[in-house]
């Protein structure tokens, strides 16, 4: 049966594209036939961070208004073959996305036996990031542990709760995961940044990964590489530890302690 996961947030900038491309890739990698979905029509980063803007030929409007199929449409990776990437266009507006349009994609990719449809959400609460939740069956809400992104992501959370089709038919809520990004445990010992349990404590979901601050997710993004395939980086490391998280495995929560300092660095202060 195949399961559609909205990767969402009320701010924009906090790593949803990182996440929706490193979870789609730790899914394909176990085996999953996935497709991931670029929803922020107009701007479209999905094809650049997955590394196949080149190949991009039809993309997401262009199926829903029929000037495709969604075969033509859909980009085979070249790293996985269970892996496929839907791009957003950059010349259409948000408009051009309709629900009866986006119902019919994803029920064709259910009856083309892929196992999971992750749809890479716009930030805030306008029409793309509506339709991209709207027939989730999971959600996993991107936040930086910082106030203005935590309180945004509440009013998602909230969405969730009620504006999506799992609740129009009184099925529940839609299931709920909080992903931290851009994590540096030195400045929550510092005070400078609100810890998990702090988020956690207020937006009342459990936690499915912390991907901690670092150089190699810009690194890999500007290579057109999902920092997931580099099992060098903490970052790509932590993404791989929620990918089985995401799949019922029980993975230690690493990245979320500040390192101690040696004697040296002690008595210099470095």
């Amino acid at each position: 049966m195949t399961e559609i996961i909205v990767v969402t947030s009320g701010k924009g900038g906090v790593g949803k594209t990182t996440t929706s491309a490193s979870l789609a890739v730790g899914l394909a990698r176990l085996g999953k036939k996935v497709a991931v979905i670029d929803f922020d029509v107009g701007l479209r980063n999905l094809d650049l961070i997955m590394g196949c803007e080149r190949r991009v030929v039809y993309d997401f409007v262009n199926v829903i208004q029929g000037e495709c199929t969604l075969r033509q449409a859909l980009i085979k990776d070249k790293r996985l073959d269970s892996l496929y990437i839907l791009a957003a266009s950059q010349t259409r507006d948000k408009d051009a996305l309709s629900k009866e349009g986006v119902e019919r994609i994803l029920g064709e990719l259910a009856e083309d036996g892929f196992d999971y449809i992750i749809c890479d959400s716009p930030a805030g609460i306008e029409k793309g990031a509506a339709l991209a939740m709207y027939f989730a069956d999971r959600a996993i809400v991107v936040v930086n542990p910082e106030v203005s992104s935590v309180r945004d992501s509440d009013r998602i959370l909230g969405l969730l709760a009620s504006k999506t089709r799992r609740a129009e038919r009184g099925e529940g809520a839609v299931e709920q995961h909080l992903l931290l990004t851009r994590y540096s445990p030195e400045r929550v010992a510092g005070g400078d940044m609100m810890g998990v349990a702090d988020v956690k404590d207020i937006l009342g979901i459990e936690v499915l990964g912390v991907i901690p601050e670092s150089t190699g997710v810009l690194t890999a993004s500007n290579a057109g590489v999902p920092v997931i395939l580099d099992a060098d980086s903490p970052a790509g490391q932590a993404y791989a530890d929620a990918v089985d998280r995401l799949t019922g495995k029980d993975r230690p929560m690493r990245f979320i302690d500040a390192q101690k300092k040696g004697l040296l660095a002690r008595i210099f202060g470095s």
